[in-house]
């Protein structure tokens, strides 16, 4: 069986059919769109399969076959009861017919009287004709695009959030991550593609041995469950992404008996706390092992482990901070992520410029936005050749106040290019998401790992005033070299304990107790 390339990692060139594509039709609206090369679902359009949007109608054979960016006109589509009425319910009537003759019995269009007698038969597609009614724009499946149009089933983890939770978590190709509490999937696809090193299936084809990343993800909530599920299928994502349905807080992190080796874990969960013990090298101090079973630990063991929460009230984050320092976690850490827009747009003062009655400062149509913007970019154009303006031509040098061009100005006056050009942030954060706590728990080191270490990298002690001579040598500042001094004092008088003990037993007369350091 082939294996489904995800239009996550792989968009290609062009829009394909039988894919995924995110319609843009404005800044903070999208529309996810599997585009589709016959109507199958046949709703009756002869241009084949059609998306209806606020800016006009879009036959996806329009849509098949664009670069990604590309700007789609409008096409005019009939979005009536075109092939969507039964045998007994009512028929179109003309709109033509006068109102002089009620008694006239009303009369049928061609196309609907011929229906009356006919089943219903697939219809030859059409081609699409252009229409005036606006555009949209076309763009690939990223985990960006998917974020701000997937459909909300929980509290979103917005683009902000988890770009800096997945580089705090140090995610790389080839890292398993272990994510609880999915919801709509947002940061699920984010860490996909963060992790992506390869499929399973490639790495038999390869010589050179990598490790392949993978999303272990968990969600408490069955229909929310299934619908991840199926939509990590249609995005071919089902061989990185790992869904399971589970209660974490009771039944811990390992699928099936196999533990994830996970080396980062996000937990957006309303108690992260109660699945902290799960999230250790050594087993929960509430479970009863046999010393036949031993404890597997879903986390990795070669290395140090970093870990997300993801809480909207602050009374969370110090109960989870509480536990972490129990548990061993250590550099916790808090963070709060404030995100602002910048608006650009002509700042216009005055008579002239202030909102004026009929004033239409938004193009009309779409040629008429398309014009503006070639102007637009021919000036910025201009500007970064030359670095200066461009020169007035001679008719803009003409005096502006005599009758000509003050009606010329009335007629063709194009405000989207008058006034100064500012930007501005918005004046208010809108967007709380929640407070991000991280911590690190680090690997584990025995007295035989830092025997082996000292004997591979010997560490060779100097004072300030001595030249270096060699590698691996650690300049010492007075304030370390007394601490030194004084730890080796202790340890000296440690061992030499024992010794004071054995002679106090061997001289009469004399109390091991009375034996003083």
């Amino acid at each position: 069986m082939a294996q489904k390339t995800s239009p996550f990692l792989f968009p290609g060139p062009v829009a394909t059919a039988e894919s995924l594509s995110i319609l843009h039709l404005k800044r903070d609206l999208q529309i996810p769109t599997i585009l589709k090369a016959r109507d199958e679902d046949d709703d009756g359009y002869s241009e084949g399969k059609v998306v209806n949007t606020r800016f006009g109608s879009f036959p996806h054979s329009t849509l098949i076959g664009l670069p990604w960016g590309s700007q789609v006109r409008a096409s005019k589509v009939d979005t009536g009861s075109r092939g969507r009425r039964g045998k007994g319910q009512e028929k179109k009537r003309k709109r033509e017919e006068p109102e002089s003759a009620p008694n006239k019995a009303p009369k049928l269009e061609e196309e609907d009287a011929e229906d009356v007698n006919t089943p219903n038969t697939t219809r030859g597609e059409k081609e699409a004709v252009t229409a005036s009614s606006g555009f949209i724009h076309i763009l690939p499946p990223t985990p960006e695009n998917w974020t701000s149009s997937l459909p909300h089933r929980t509290q979103v983890v917005y683009t902000p959030d988890y770009s800096y939770i997945l580089h705090r978590l140090r995610a790389r190709p080839g890292v398993s991550i272990i994510e609880a509490g999915a919801g709509s999937g947002s940061f699920t696809h984010a860490s996909a593609r963060a992790v992506y090193s390869g499929y399973p299936e490639d790495v038999e084809f390869t010589t050179k041995r990598r490790k392949i990343g993978k999303v272990w993800s968990f969600e408490f909530h069955e229909q929310r469950h299934e619908k991840l599920e199926k939509e990590i299928q249609d995005h071919g994502l089902e061989d990185i992404v790992q869904i399971t349905h589970r209660d974490v807080c009771e039944e811990g992190f390992l699928v099936n008996g196999v533990s994830p080796n996970a080396e980062a874990v996000f937990l957006d969960l309303p108690a992260p706390w109660l699945a902290l013990p799960h999230l250790s090298r050594s087993p929960p101090p509430k479970t009863e092992t046999n010393g036949s079973t031993p404890c597997i630990s879903p986390l990795s063991p070669n290395a140090p482990v970093q870990i997300c929460t993801f809480s909207p009230c602050i009374e969370q984050v110090q109960k989870t901070v509480s536990v972490m320092r129990n548990l061993g976690w250590v550099d916790i850490e808090m963070v709060e992520l404030s995100q602002k827009r910048f608006e650009i747009r002509r700042e216009r003062i005055g008579i002239d410029n202030g909102a004026q009655k009929g004033l239409q400062s938004v193009p009309a149509s779409v040629e008429e936005s398309v014009a503006r913007l070639k102007e637009v970019e021919g000036t910025f154009k201009a500007f970064h050749e030359s670095g200066d303006k461009p020169e007035p031509s001679k008719k803009d040098k003409g005096n502006p106040n005599n009758r000509d061009r003050i009606i010329e100005s009335l007629v063709e006056k194009k405000v989207y290019k008058e006034g100064r050009l500012v930007h501005r942030t918005e004046p208010e954060v809108k967007t709380h998401t929640s407070y991000l706590v991280f911590a690190v728990l680090p690997q584990e080191w025995t007295a035989e790992d830092e025997a082996k270490a000292r004997e591979k990298w010997e560490v060779l002690i100097r004072n300030e005033d001595e030249k270096a001579g060699g590698e691996g040598e650690v300049v010492m500042s007075k304030r370390q070299m007394k601490k030194a001094a004084r730890q080796a004092q202790k340890e000296k008088a440690v061992e030499s304990r024992p010794e004071k003990a054995i002679e106090a037993e061997d001289t009469p007369g004399v109390d091991s107790m009375d034996v003083k350091d």
